[in-house]
């Protein structure tokens, strides 16, 4: 399922409804609970290029409290709905996401009115089984696309080395994070 880490790339906690059906990441799809370390890169893409060929999901999501170092966001990927709470900026932060259903996503986007990001998602697989993430942005910020790789830890993220169409790094640039893009629009 796009959006989703390699399941060696993220700790997880127990899931609080076992009996629910099963997605197609073999997790549970209703009720799930996710923690995890997230520990990632990201650039800004400077060549699309051939990422373009590849399939891609659209993805709203929006954001119903930010602050300096925390954020509490929905998301809809296809048919995935997501809330999610961050804490920590730049290359290692937690997370804790809950699968919700359609009808949750709705009551609760309304209060994201000003904080959203509209955007396409690819998956692109990588040499040494890794995955990136390139995120093409509409909207307000339209000619915006990123690029985004998780890892297992620190280690792993410092010696990955970005295939030359990443562009820029902007893993430690807090105007890059998509909470503040939500509401600030594209850095000039």
């Amino acid at each position: 399922m796009a959006g989703r880490a390699h399941p060696q790339d993220r700790v997880r906690a127990p899931q609080w409804n076992g009996s629910a059906g099963r997605g197609s990441n073999g997790l549970t799809t209703q009720g799930a609970h996710f923690v995890a370390t997230e520990i990632e890169r990201k650039f800004v893409v400077g060549d699309l290029g051939a990422v373009l060929r590849i399939p891609a999901v659209t993805v709203r999501q929006g954001y119903l409290a930010r602050s300096t170092d925390e954020e509490v966001r929905v998301r809809q990927i296809g048919d995935e709905y997501t809330l999610t709470v961050k804490k920590g900026n730049g290359l290692q932060r937690s997370e804790f996401e809950i699968l919700i259903d359609a009808s949750q996503f709705n009551a609760l986007w309304p209060a994201t009115e000003g904080s959203r990001i509209a955007k396409t998602r690819r998956e692109v697989e990588l040499p040494e089984n890794r995955l990136a993430h390139v995120d093409v942005f509409e909207g307000h910020l339209e000619g915006l696309a990123t690029v985004e790789v998780e890892f297992a830890d620190t280690g792993a993220a410092g010696a990955f080395t970005p295939p030359a169409w990443f562009g820029r790094e902007v893993t430690e640039d807090r105007r890059y994070s998509n909470k503040v893009l939500s509401s600030e629009g594209a850095p000039v």
